[in-house]
């Protein structure tokens, strides 16, 4: 006698569905675009089903047309010849959407625009809950919007926000770029904007903005995101530029992250440094993370005078296995980058 088992009322058990992933795709122009993704899915497939026309000649790793950069996640890069994709090319970490399917979630940099692609920075009517003045020179500026689960961004990237009762000439309104301050899983979105005299989002905020107001966002965009990695990673800030960073230190609380993370905080002025208290708090709720502060005015009550690049120690850069982000004006950013130079470590 043969005996069998199965599912008590005699039907075969449908099969589980393949595990679904988040892929973000990158385009040229700073467009980001996310897709769901399943494994048993190439990236290709599943970003034509979702109307996202990546660039493509074949289906089957023939050509090289589809060829893209994995800066994150875990994938099988499926069969393809050498032709198309070299074993070189394969250990840079580039792939072909047409064949790989992923394991994790990606971030793929796509070698086309976003017009290529058929698809743009998607639209959001957001309404301002929050209008809060950190101190006489910065404002943090708080929105939601009613569709929050379709802005998907990664931590770092950022939106253009039109600015009420403006006009760019054109017809068209004043647009701004800011950086969200919050994490991706965090509902309420949030900006820190450093105000200048006579700046159209300025006067915006401090004449006209009250809660209420409706603004129009666009994005996200931008490359500077955390990239996943347990690598320890050196996050340096300049003014406002800590919203980003503050985005990324929030994902990694949220993601219960033990990896080793330190800040260098520089700012021009007192009235510059804000969010100290919230700093104070993530290093007290997120394993591995520390930070430190300085103040470029030589009349500042601050215990560390002068400029990012003087509380960069050696035991921040692990030898130089470590990943750096940097946000902040032009001219930080180009002093941080003259120091790495002359200090002969590659950024």
């Amino acid at each position: 006698m043969t005996v069998t088992s199965g599912p008590a009322s005699g039907r075969t058990a449908a099969p589980a569905e393949a595990p679904t992933h988040r892929v973000a795709l990158a385009f040229e122009d700073g467009v980001t675009k996310f897709i769901d993704c399943r494994e048993d899915q190439t990236v290709a497939d599943a970003s034509y089903r979702q109307r996202i026309n990546i660039p493509l000649d074949c289906r089957d790793g023939a050509c090289g047309t589809c060829k893209a950069l994995c800066e994150s996640g875990d994938y099988d890069g499926g069969t393809y010849i050498d032709d198309a994709l070299s074993p070189a090319e394969s250990a840079d970490g580039y792939a072909l959407p047409c064949c790989m399917k992923p394991r994790s979630d990606l971030v793929l940099q796509i070698a086309a625009t976003s017009d290529v692609a058929k698809t743009q920075a998607a639209e959001f009517s957001a309404t301002v809950v929050g209008l809060e003045r950190l101190s006489p020179t910065t404002m943090r500026l708080s929105v939601e919007i009613p569709n929050r689960s379709e802005l998907a961004f990664l931590p770092g990237q950022y939106v253009n926000i039109d600015v009420p009762g403006t006009d760019d000439g054109s017809g068209s309104p004043v647009r701004r770029s800011y950086s969200f301050a919050n994490g991706p899983h965090e509902d309420t979105l949030v900006f820190l904007v450093k105000l200048t005299p006579g700046g159209a989002m300025s006067t915006y905020l401090t004449d006209r903005a009250s809660t209420g107001d409706l603004l129009t966002l666009r994005g996200p965009h931008g490359s500077f995101f955390l990239r996943e990695s347990m690598r320890p990673a050196l996050l340096l800030a300049g003014g406002t530029g800590l919203a980003p960073i503050l985005a990324i230190l929030r994902k990694l609380r949220h993601d219960g992250s033990a990896r080793r993370i330190h800040l260098i905080y520089g700012v021009s002025t007192d009235d510059d440094l804000v969010e100290t208290e919230t700093l104070d708090r993530m290093q007290s709720e997120v394993a591995g993370f520390t930070w430190d502060h300085c103040v470029s005015d030589p009349g500042s009550s601050a215990a560390n005078k002068g400029y990012v690049t003087s509380l960069i120690a050696p035991r921040h850069l692990y030898g130089g296995d470590v990943a750096t982000y940097l946000c902040g004006p032009p001219p930080m950013v180009e002093s941080v980058r003259r120091h790495f130079v002359e200090a002969g470590i590659e950024l």
